[in-house]
């Protein structure tokens, strides 16, 4: 059933966003041994990198795709269960030449936006993630701000926090979480049938103002900022850039 592996997404959101602060980084289990993890490569060349919006796009494309994918129903049920049960951390690294042609051999999913390139890998054990990957560098992922053209028609849009800085590749994980959660919180409510018109799973990313985000913001009332504005946010544990509990994406349904 395409999408399965995340309902215990949608089980435990309201769950998590209610949480206090410090909470959010205590739920997470630190045993090395066992932190679990999905890579996230940008293809970031030297000589023409790509621009930032694409490349955030793309990664929030690649992240669910992976979860949709039909073989998540099949080979990689076990690994993306595993990972899904205990958290949904990923890790963004850069790639470019033939490391980001290496890690196309690995098991995952390739979304291009607009010239900009991501592949999202099956999540494994980060002590056992294979060399294609733990060579590439985490840092240095930074592109300057762009300024996006207009939302698309009828795609899915991951609003960025307005008042909390991220680089490229902490933003592209947090967008990474929202498509996910989007697509979660559509399974629990029955609307798989979106998927079949959600076309390469595309999303735009865009920073509204503090208003705006304020007025998105689900506040204290999670499920109901679902059922009438079919908003959803991504609260992340503080473990890299941001603090512990801060609200980095609202996803929102067009």
């Amino acid at each position: 059933m395409t999408g399965a592996v995340l309902d215990p997404l949608a089980a435990r959101y309201a769950e998590w966003l209610g949480m206090p602060a410090a909470a959010t980084r205590e739920a997470i289990d630190d045993d090395p041994t066992e932190v679990r993890a999905m890579p996230v490569v940008l293809r970031i060349e030297r000589a023409e990198p790509p621009s930032r919006t694409p490349l955030l796009e793309a990664a929030a494309a690649a992240a669910v795709a992976v979860c949709l994918d039909p073989r998540a129903d099949d080979e990689w049920h076990e690994p993306l269960v595993s990972w899904i049960d205990l958290a949904i951390r990923k890790v963004a690294r850069r790639a470019r030449g033939a490391h980001w042609e290496a890690v196309q051999a690995l098991p995952g999913v390739t979304i291009e936006v607009d010239g900009a390139q991501v592949r999202a890998l099956v999540p494994g054990k980060v002590v056992e993630m294979p060399k294609e990957v733990t060579r590439l560098q985490i840092s240095g992922s930074e592109l300057p701000v762009d300024e996006p053209g207009p939302v698309p028609d009828d795609v899915p849009v991951l609003w960025l926090n307005p008042t909390v800085p991220m680089t490229a590749g902490k933003a592209a994980a947090q967008v990474g979480h929202a498509s996910m959660l989007l697509a979660a919180a559509l399974r629990a409510d029955g609307q798989e049938s979106y998927f079949d018109d959600w076309k390469d799973f595309r999303c735009a990313v865009r920073t509204p103002s503090r208003q705006g985000w304020a007025a998105l913001h689900p506040g204290d009332d999670p499920l109901n900022a679902w059922r009438h504005r079919h908003v959803v946010a991504v609260r992340d544990a503080g473990f890299t850039e941001v603090d512990p509990g801060t609200v980095t994406v609202l996803a929102q349904l067009p």
